[in-house]
């Protein structure tokens, strides 16, 4: 795949992860929205679940790589790409990096809790890491969402 092909790609499932992402949003959620990709193909979607569930660890990520693992029939997701709408914090990126994921692209920084602040080799060693794709609309979906609670 040419260089072209892969952004246009990642812009393509991070559009996913962005619908993902809204729909946490309508539940009420922080609007982080996740998509996992494995040789071409869309095995998981997920977003945050942490209200709806009661549960901190409900995290898109977490969500994503559950239901990615249950579909592949196994742990270890060393064919997947994790597409995040914004990077993802020091929790996620552990189980990233022991689910083995071989590349995560995500859109919009998160300078308060991003792993790459805390734990900057959480990931696994052979991780790829893509940042920025679809920032502007990843950052605005997130400042929209905590201005309309304040």
């Amino acid at each position: 795949m040419t260089a072209e092909e892969q952004q246009a790609a990642d812009e393509r499932y991070m559009r996913l992860a962005l619908a993902e992402a809204g729909e946490a949003r309508k539940a009420g959620e922080v609007p982080v929205g996740a998509v996992v990709v494995c040789r071409g193909r869309v095995v998981s979607r997920a977003h945050n679940l942490t209200e709806t569930l009661c549960d901190v660890t409900a995290h898109a990520e977490m969500q994503a790589l559950t239901a990615a693992a249950n579909t592949i029939g196994g742990k270890y997701l060393s064919d997947c790409t994790l597409y995040v709408t914004v990077e993802p914090c020091v929790m996620c990126a552990g189980a990233i990096g022991w689910a083995q994921v071989a590349r995560v692209v995500y859109g919009a920084p998160d300078e308060k809790r991003g792993y790459t602040v805390f734990a900057p080799r959480a990931l696994h060693p052979k991780c790829k890491v893509v940042s920025g794709v679809l920032s502007t609309e990843c950052a605005r979906l997130m400042k929209d969402f905590f201005a309309s609670r304040r």
